[in-house]
């Protein structure tokens, strides 16, 4: 399982989560924390801009501990109305042409598919990502 942090320009931060593991709002929180250290580190460009946070409403993202994270980091939470998985650009967009590029693809190792999947979005151009936001503004 992949959880994948990206904006207007490309990826900003992938985890994949260790084989026989949970995804909990611990756990999710501390993918914040590693978020919110890349864009300090790395991004310098996005640190002084207000980040704009869209998760989906899976249970370890509305968890106590994972909202208490984004409060800290002052992320200005994007509300996901319940009942409608097709307002995510992710679920709509972002996943469904991954899927189609991993059809038939066979890996005899976790590390052989991360790396596929780290290469599929190392491709990507910004204008990928920035055509995804626009059309889940459209739609």
């Amino acid at each position: 399982m992949a959880t994948v942090f990206w904006h207007s320009h490309g990826i900003i931060l992938i985890d994949y989560l260790q084989k026989g593991k949970s995804l909990t709002g611990a756990y999710y929180a501390s993918l914040l924390d590693k978020l919110k250290a890349e864009l300090t580190g790395k991004r310098l460009h996005l640190q002084k801009k207000k980040i704009l946070f869209h998760p989906d409403n899976a249970l370890s993202h509305t968890s106590v501990v994972a909202m208490a994270k984004i409060h800290e980091f002052r992320f200005e939470l994007l509300d996901h109305p319940l009942y409608s998985p097709d307002l995510s650009p992710s679920d709509f967009f972002f996943v469904p042409r991954l899927k189609i590029v991993l059809g038939g693809q066979r890996f005899s190792l976790n590390e052989e598919s991360i790396t596929f999947v780290n290469n599929y979005f190392a491709e990507k151009n910004a204008e990928y990502y920035l055509d995804m936001l626009q059309r889940w503004e459209h739609r």
